[in-house]
C-alpha cells in the first residue's frame, strides 16, 4: 500500500515538474504563432470555452488552459511509475529511465494529438495554417516532458 502511495506522489510530483518544463519550453511557440501555435494550449482553450459555457473565445483564458494542462500532465505523470514497473527489469539493465520516459511521451504525443486536435480545434496538426513548425514545437515540449519525468522517477528509485 504504502509503495502505490509512494508511485502515486512521486508520479503526481513528476507531472507537475514535467509539465512546468513542458509549459517553459511551448512559450517561445506561443510567442511567435500565438494559441494557434502550441496545440495544447489550443485545445484546452477550446475545451474552457465550451466546458465552461465562455462566449469570449477570442481573449485567451489562461487560468483554464493551465488548470487542463496541468492536470493532464499530473494524471499522466501518476500513470508513469506504473506503467514502467512492467519494464524494471529493462530499464535497470539496457534502458535509462530518461529513455523510457522519452518514449512514454511520444506514446502520449501520438495518442493526444493524433485523435483530438482537429476534432476540438477544428484545424489538422498534419496540415495546419501555421505550417509543420507547431507540430514539431509540440513533439518537442513532449519531449522535454518526458525527459524530465524520467529523470524524476529515476531518481526516486535509488
Amino acid at each position: 500500500m504504502i509503495s502505490i502511495l509512494y508511485s502515486v506522489l512521486i508520479g503526481l510530483l513528476g507531472g507537475v515538474l514535467s509539465t512546468i518544463a513542458m509549459t517553459i519550453s511551448e512559450i517561445p511557440s506561443w510567442k511567435k504563432w500565438g494559441l494557434r501555435g502550441v496545440f495544447e494550449w489550443h485545445e484546452n482553450q477550446i475545451i474552457t470555452v465550451r466546458l465552461f459555457h465562455i462566449s469570449d473565445l477570442q481573449h485567451i483564458h489562461f487560468k483554464g488552459i493551465f488548470l487542463f494542462h496541468f492536470l493532464n500532465g499530473a494524471l499522466a505523470g501518476i500513470a508513469f511509475p506504473f506503467i514502467s514497473s512492467f519494464f524494471t527489469s529493462i530499464i535497470h539493465y539496457i534502458m535509462p529511465f530518461s529513455l523510457l520516459g522519452l518514449l512514454y511521451s511520444i506514446a502520449l504525443w501520438i495518442l493526444t494529438l493524433a485523435p483530438i486536435h482537429k476534432p476540438i480545434t477544428g484545424l489538422s496538426p498534419w496540415r495546419h495554417p501555421l505550417g509543420h513548425l507547431p507540430l514539431l514545437a509540440s513533439l518537442g515540449g513532449h519531449i522535454v516532458y518526458g525527459i524530465v519525468l524520467g529523470i524524476i522517477v529515476s531518481l526516486s528509485q535509488r
